[in-house]
């Protein structure tokens, strides 16, 4: 043990722990120019901790030392206190639920006097540790249904009781964990079933009431049933491996199609949808067959891909339009460009635009920003903090946080690839979804192109408990990184 303690120093990845730095320090600079206004004159107001500045200042002392009390916990007792870090964690989760108080319709936060600390940010350590753990267990196999479903049990216990929190958005980072299983030999349809339903769901709900052509039918409507099926013609194609079989879809599909469009623009005006789900009903009978043919079970789950996709396209638009709460439906409309409501939905994104385009090339300089000093973006400190950034730094220095947080990223990966068994891998890779889904969104949502789902930018935005749940997350890796010279 001591000969480890004494070459800990050398086997840490430094480069790292200076980007964690730098991150950091930018990070705090950013908060202080989001927090500045017009009535502070002393620099030294900024560490008082009766401003958030000041707050979070102590909070990054305190995960630098926990950071430096990780160093000394190996990686063999990661593995074996998993379970039970993963089981309390979700516990106390659950308790939140219960004793919290309710801060903005959100049930998450644990209130110990003027500080509060929230379970969830510390759950997706637990959760990728349990999840290392369990797949690094003797005859563990992605392909085996019940070694999958664990995965899936351990991944979405978790996503459910953040959920209960009311707290979407710090649960849908946990559905970055699909990375890691995609990273261990989960196959790829799965990733192609998430993305042809986002895609559903934008071009559905987007084109919902455009009409066809003059025809009865809806563009959304239409478009989605031709996407469906080039998605199974693709998947005939490349995962069955049947190009006879692809050329008859597309060739059957293709022709029947352009009839029906023509027929119905020039001779006589019907509703060619049905035409479209003749078409897959003939799409889903002709691989059925072929299933039986060639012996091949692909087909049959490339079938039911093809029904689930129609399933859940059309639940999709029933829960849009009768199940939704009016003000998530404007978040939507807002962001699929449906509508514009500037004082209401779309006006934080709105505000942040304006910030960050004010900015211009330099920017205003430090506790320069105007929007940020007159408050014109709420939130600025936190979840839009990246628009303070791009007022008071312009593109250059916007560009510059960008380019940091990449190589942040892309040496996680490095280091995840480097590992020597499944343990450190699967949690290095964790920290690789976790940090691009929130680097992503956080930065998609500020500029627009995302949902506001509300979740901070790693080591950037206000609050103790997220910087401290990311340090954890990631100076834990680095002592597991670190065993491989020990």
């Amino acid at each position: 043990m001591e000969k480890q303690r004494g070459n800990i120093l050398y086997s840490l990845d430094w480069f790292t722990i200076a980007l964690y730095l730098l991150l950091a320090v930018m990070g705090w600079f950013a908060i202080c120019g989001a927090g500045n206004s017009y009535m502070k004159t002393d620099i030294l107001d900024f560490f008082a901790l009766s401003e958030r500045t000041g707050k979070q200042a102590m909070w990054m002392g305190v995960s630098m030392i926990v950071g430096m009390m990780l160093m000394f916990i190996d990686k063999r007792s990661y593995e074996f206190s998993s379970r039970f870090i993963y089981v309390g964690l979700i516990l106390l989760g659950i308790l939140t639920i219960f004793i919290s108080k309710d801060i903005k319709g959100s049930r998450s936060w644990i209130t110990i006097g003027s500080f509060g600390i929230q379970p969830a940010e510390f759950m997706k350590f637990g959760t990728a540790l349990a999840l290392a753990s369990f797949m690094n267990r003797y005859g563990f196999a992605l392909n085996k249904k019940g070694d999958f479903l664990k995965c899936l049990a351990i991944i979405f216990l978790p996503l459910l009781v953040i959920i209960c929190q009311n707290e979407t958005g710090s649960a849908l980072v946990y559905l970055s964990f699909f990375i890691v299983l995609y990273r261990e030999g989960m196959t790829g349809i799965v990733l192609l079933a998430a993305i042809s339903a986002v895609v559903y769901f934008v071009v559905g709900i987007g084109y919902e009431s455009v009409m066809f052509e003059g025809l009865p039918v809806s563009v959304g409507h239409y478009a989605v049933t031709v996407l469906i099926q080039a998605f199974a013609i693709g998947m005939v194609f490349f995962w069955c491996r049947s190009a006879k079989g692809a050329l008859v879809l597309l060739v059957t599909n293709l022709v029947v199609s352009l009839a029906t469009y023509w027929t119905a623009v020039y001779l006589f005006s019907f509703d060619i949808l049905y035409v479209q789900y003749a078409l897959l009903l003939f799409d889903v009978v002709y691989m059925f067959i072929r299933a039986r043919v060639d012996r091949q079970n692909k087909f049959l789950w490339t079938i039911l891909f093809v029904v689930l996709s129609t399933l859940f396209f059309h639940s999709c638009d029933y829960v849009f339009n009768n199940v939704m709460k009016p003000h998530q439906k404007v978040r939507i409309e807002v962001l699929l460009g449906l509508k514009e409501d500037l004082a209401g939905a779309g006006y934080n994104v709105h505000q942040s635009k304006i910030a960050i385009g004010s900015g211009g090339v330099w920017g205003k300089g430090f506790l320069k920003g105007t929007q940020t000093k007159l408050k014109y973006v709420p939130e600025q400190d936190t979840d839009f903090i990246f628009c303070t950034i791009g007022e008071e730094q312009g593109f250059l220095g916007s560009t510059f946080v960008l380019v940091v947080f990449v190589l942040f990223v892309l040496r996680l990966l490095v280091l995840a690839e480097r590992q020597g068994d499944t343990f450190g891998r699967v949690y290095g890779y964790s920290l690789v979804a976790i940090f691009f889904f929130h680097f992503f969104i956080n930065i998609g949502m500020v500029l627009g192109i995302t949902p506001v789902i509300g979740i901070p930018l790693p080591f950037f935005s206000y609050g103790g408990s997220s910087f401290l749940g990311f340090s954890i997350l990631l100076f834990s890796f680095l002592r597991i990184d670190a065993d491989r010279k020990l």
